[in-house]
């Protein structure tokens, strides 16, 4: 499974990338229209706020996988091997449930949104379920790392990359 998925993991991180710099460009852009009193672009603030949403949301598995996510270390360090290995279960599968429920959240609000021709109240006037299914594939992402997590488990190896700086599991 894992050889599966990290191609997904490394095309979103891009897309989280590319996500990026587009809110940069966007902000820049609304700065610049600023200054040349003349140019009005209705709706930038829309766009940069839907471009950092999809980063975040993008990024959820890479930031998963790197342990950039709050985990409880100071907790675990001082748990014995049983007790620690049972605690991580517990929270792997805690955590794919959170995920799963964010995931059918997010896709529900991508289809009423859809359904019911919702719109941006900006200026921008976006169909928001253009935005929100940014939101929906990262947290459907985020589900599925979470479960590749536990499988990985379960097979006996190491899913998570340490980083500098953080104790080793």
């Amino acid at each position: 499974m894992d050889q599966l998925f990290r191609p997904l993991y490394r095309l979103l991180i891009a897309l989280a990338c590319l996500s990026m710099v587009a809110a940069f460009v966007i902000v820049m852009l609304g700065i610049l229209a600023r200054q040349v009193t003349f140019i009005d672009i209705q709706g930038l603030d829309a766009y940069a706020g839907y471009a950092i949403a999809a980063t975040l949301f993008f990024a959820l598995p890479t930031a998963l996988m790197h342990g950039d996510h709050i985990r409880v270390t100071l907790l675990l360090d001082r748990m014995g091997s049983r007790t620690r290995a049972a605690f991580e279960w517990a929270m792997l599968i805690a955590g794919l449930g959170l995920a799963l429920y964010l995931a059918w959240f997010a896709a529900r609000a991508v289809w009423l949104s859809y359904i019911t021709h919702d719109v941006s109240p900006a200026a921008d006037a976006t169909p928001l379920w253009i935005p929100q299914l940014c939101m929906a594939i990262g947290c459907a992402a985020f589900a599925l790392a979470f479960l590749d997590a536990i499988v990985a488990r379960w097979r006996g190896r190491e899913w998570f990359i340490a980083g500098p700086g953080s104790v080793a599991e």
